[in-house]
């Protein structure tokens, strides 16, 4: 009895312990890889979300050229995409992908949710009061907001391309349903989503989402998710089993889409070291 006690409690420390990816070396900075250049953009005021302003940057490979229309990616969630350190490091993913020919150029939208006006700017951009509005709320509004306030202020520069095969989406939990539900709502601008520990859980209704992919006609969309085992269970929901619902109804309707499931939390660790090989997934040509 005793050691059957004590198998168990290592068997559940040690789920929590094997969280433990790492970054590969695609996440690494290469000398002879040309690098895109990151550009802070002026804090926008949002008409659609009244009385909110928000952070946002771009990234424009080092390979965009005029003549070229360029491929798009909007991350929610912005500040945590954007760095050259920590755990997703885009911009040198992208520099790297983009050379090796896995990406074709893709210009990066890094946008944050809002906050009050009228409120003091939170220490941390994840706690800004707009956010769960934005991201958890189910329609059309993110969507619009996104082509209607955001996009049109980068295409006064730049030319992305019309194709929306080439315009896709991401983001993690609360972040990864709002990419979600941008692609769905409007596939003819976005077909391809990255969602990772995605909230498809009822904080704002998101829970109905395999039921929903079930019984409505199959979208032309690419679907690449990820969680983990140890992810949250509270009383909006549990993390896994809503992912593994969205799997199954994603399979059952026959969508373009892969489902990685580990043993991580509700972090980026496992995403961030699966990224680069899940953008050469997502954009692959076939």
């Amino acid at each position: 009895m005793r050691l059957l006690a004590s198998l168990l409690l290592l068997l559940g420390s040690s789920a929590y312990a094997m969280d433990d990816y790492k970054l590969t070396p695609l996440s690494q900075e290469k000398p002879d890889v040309a690098k895109g250049r990151v550009i802070a953009m002026p804090a926008h005021e949002s008409k659609i979300y009244p009385g909110t302003v928000r952070d946002w940057w771009l990234y424009i490979p080092a390979q965009y050229k005029a003549e070229q229309p360029a491929n798009l990616m909007v991350f929610q969630d912005g500040h945590d995409y954007v760095g050259l350190k920590g755990a997703w490091r885009v911009p040198t993913v992208f520099d790297n992908l983009i050379a090796s020919g896995d990406m074709a150029p893709t210009i990066a939208i890094f946008i944050n949710p809002g906050h009050a006006i009228s409120s003091p700017k939170p220490a941390s951009a994840w706690k800004n009061n707009n956010r769960s509005k934005e991201y958890n709320t189910l329609g059309s509004t993110y969507a619009t907001f996104l082509l209607e306030e955001i996009i049109p202020q980068v295409t006064k520069d730049y030319r992305l391309t019309d194709n929306p095969e080439g315009w896709a989406l991401a983001g993690a939990s609360s972040g990864a349903i709002c990419a979600f539900t941008v692609a769905w709502e409007r596939p003819d601008k976005f077909r391809k989503v990255f969602s990772t520990i995605g909230s498809y859980v009822d904080l704002a209704g998101g829970h109905v989402y395999p039921y929903v992919i079930r019984i409505t006609e199959r979208k032309p969309l690419r679907i690449y998710l990820q969680d983990g085992a140890n992810d949250l269970d509270n009383p909006f929901g549990n993390w896994p089993l809503a992912n593994q619902q969205m799997d199954k109804a994603l399979t059952f309707m026959g969508y373009d889409h892969h489902f990685e499931f580990g043993d991580g939390q509700h972090n980026s660790k496992h995403g961030a070291s699966l990224f680069p090989e899940a953008m050469k997934w997502l954009w692959r040509k076939q």
